[in-house]
């Protein structure tokens, strides 16, 4: 049971329990690697991360012809930018699912979870920039009785 206090003196006596922040390490595998999943709508992106010249390679294919569009190819940049790290890893990722948006904004957030496990004091500024947080929205199931998620089969008085 707790302990009762009488007087401002008793207050002094009584230890505070203080959680500590949580310490991040390092997690590497043993060919010096940073893995981590990233996923966005239906798409997931598992992604490698490992010192080298700042090339990034999806599907086996360089990332600028995978995804053609200069703003999926900018989504892709924005972690290496915010940690100013764009040429100092090579990226190796594979990525299934959904439409190419989807694949873009997972593999986004595999290469910001790849590269705090790669290095823990990156976390702060990814996080602040909203990169490690999983974006949770999905496409609405189908109800019975409607012709989409929400909409309803044309009203016909005869």
């Amino acid at each position: 049971m707790t302990q009762e206090t009488k007087s401002l003196d008793d207050l002094g006596a009584l230890k505070e329990v203080v959680q500590e922040a949580p310490v991040h390490v390092q997690k590497l595998d043993s060919l010096g690697r940073a893995y981590a999943t990233g996923k966005r709508k239906d798409a997931v992106a598992r992604v490698w991360l490992k010192p080298g010249r700042g090339e990034i390679t999806v599907n086996k294919k360089d990332y600028k012809q995978y995804f053609a569009r200069p703003v999926l190819q900018m989504l892709l940049q924005q972690p290496l930018a915010a940690a100013d790290r764009a040429t100092q890893f090579d990226i190796i990722v594979t990525v299934a699912g959904g439409g190419l948006s989807g694949q873009a904004g997972a593999v986004r957030h595999g290469i910001s979870k790849a590269l705090t496990y790669y290095e823990p004091e990156l976390r702060g500024l990814l996080k602040k920039g909203g990169f490690l947080t999983r974006d949770s929205r999905t496409v609405e199931r189908k109800k019975y009785g409607r012709v989409k998620a929400r909409r309803s089969f044309q009203f016909s008085k005869r």
